[in-house]
């Protein structure tokens, strides 16, 4: 199985299994949700990488774990001013 395929597999059966956890909870938290999914891309993206070459699509999940990163900032500054608000 190529890694790009396995990749996608291994995303979506996290986000799955996220999603029926949250259910399961009866806790539905957007935040969370991103911050899971942000953690298993992270977790995705080291184990595909390669040392020696770059394919074009590692590429590319990079800027999207790149701006998942960013995101993640805003979330963090969203709380952090929320804590200091109260």
């Amino acid at each position: 199985m190529k890694k790009k395929i396995l990749a996608v597999v291994a995303a979506s059966v996290w986000l799955v299994l996220v999603t029926v956890f949250m259910f399961l909870a009866r806790s539905i938290d957007l935040e969370i949700f991103f911050v899971l999914w942000l953690i298993g891309m992270l977790v995705i993206v080291e184990l595909m990488d390669t040392r020696f070459s770059l394919p074009p699509y590692m590429r590319y999940l990079k800027y999207i774990v790149a701006a998942g990163i960013v995101l993640f900032g805003g979330i963090v500054i969203q709380k952090v001013l929320e804590i200091l608000n109260k």
